[in-house]
């Protein structure tokens, strides 16, 4: 088993291990966490490993021909897009949800060089294996930034790119973040908790809102480090904090060239990295509501929907309204 020999520090907000409920061990890869539809695996060759490759291929009772792949978030999994799901599985949608190798259900290798392209080039292998030659690309927080990197590698291949609450909307390094090594994202996740994970979310996500409803997701993520798989899990978060911090797209938005939608919950403050810079730049960064309409004007043709008073997750928040714009927009687009 894998075990990198640091020593222990924060995550997220630190909180105090006494505030924190019972969580169970749902294993690091959530062998014990039920996702609400079946789960399928791709196996694959990826640098030298042989890895394994989780999804979800939900098949719609009235098709209308057409699929949409909706790429998770840093701290979600494809069972948090569960209401997205139904949504668009009644519109006619075959939907196909994977995680992301490194993430969820799928492997952590301890050895892998984690890139956007590499995570792209997996999943447009999974969608082969699959028969899909064409789909609606859709992606929320990080899963929009790997959303935006498909579009730009698969163009002939995405009938529209979809991207909620996005992160990468700027670029952090470039604004006064600083760098933290690969070790030191490590020490801090460490000490993931769900008192931790539930008052980052609280505070940053969801606009100083929360349903007891949002607390299944929370001991989702929080499962996964109760056991003996903590060191494994840690290690790939690290890795993938690297990758987010380095690899930004921000900078090649005008060179998508797919029909592009914007959902953005104004409220939403999310900026990795920002609890280690200046008060001073720390308070210009995560703007959505200044971020979204800029992003919608550096991509060729996009539309935002702005939601004002929604947060990171406004599928998760408003998920009528939200899923009913979403599939008006599409129908539009498409």
């Amino acid at each position: 088993m894998f075990k990198p020999t640091i020593a222990a520090a924060t995550l997220f907000v630190t909180a105090s291990v006494h505030a924190q409920p019972a969580v169970p061990d749902y294993g690091p890869r959530l062998e014990r966490f039920n996702y609400p539809y079946q789960v399928s695996e791709f196996n694959l060759t990826s640098q030298g490993q042989s890895l394994s490759m989780t999804y979800m291929d939900i098949q719609p009772e009235r098709p209308n021909g057409r699929t949409a792949v909706l790429l998770h978030g840093k701290n979600f999994c494809g069972a948090t897009w569960e209401g997205t799901i139904s949504a668009l599985t009644r519109a006619g949608y075959r939907v196909v949800a994977p995680d992301q190798i490194g993430f969820c259900k799928s492997s952590k290798p301890a050895a892998y060089q984690y890139s956007f392209h590499q995570l792209a080039a997996n999943t447009h292998a999974l969608l082969q294996s699959l028969g899909i030659e064409r789909a609606v690309i859709m992606g929320h927080s990080m899963g929009g930034m790997l959303a935006t990197r498909y579009a730009l590698m698969y163009p002939d291949q995405v009938n529209a790119l979809v991207m909620v609450n996005p992160i990468g909307l700027e670029d952090w390094k470039a604004k006064g973040v600083p760098y933290r090594t690969v070790d030191e994202w490590y020490e801090r996740e460490l000490k993931t908790n769900f008192a931790g994970i539930k008052k980052y979310q609280q505070n940053t996500y969801y606009a100083d809102t929360w349903k007891p409803e949002y607390d299944r997701w929370v001991t989702m993520a929080a499962g996964m480090v109760q056991g003996e798989g903590r060191e494994q899990v840690a290690w790939s978060q690290a890795l993938t904090y690297d990758m987010v911090y380095t690899q930004p797209v921000v900078h090649e938005f005008g060179q998508v060239r797919v029909p592009t939608l914007l959902l953005i919950g104004e409220q939403d403050n999310t900026a990795p990295g920002k609890d280690a810079a200046t008060p001073e730049v720390a308070t210009t960064l995560g703007n959505y509501a200044a971020l979204g309409p800029a992003t919608a004007q550096a991509i060729p043709g996009a539309r935002l929907v702005a939601f004002p008073e929604l947060g990171h997750s406004p599928q998760i928040q408003d998920p009528e309204r939200f899923h009913e714009r979403l599939v008006q927009e599409l129908d539009q687009m498409l």
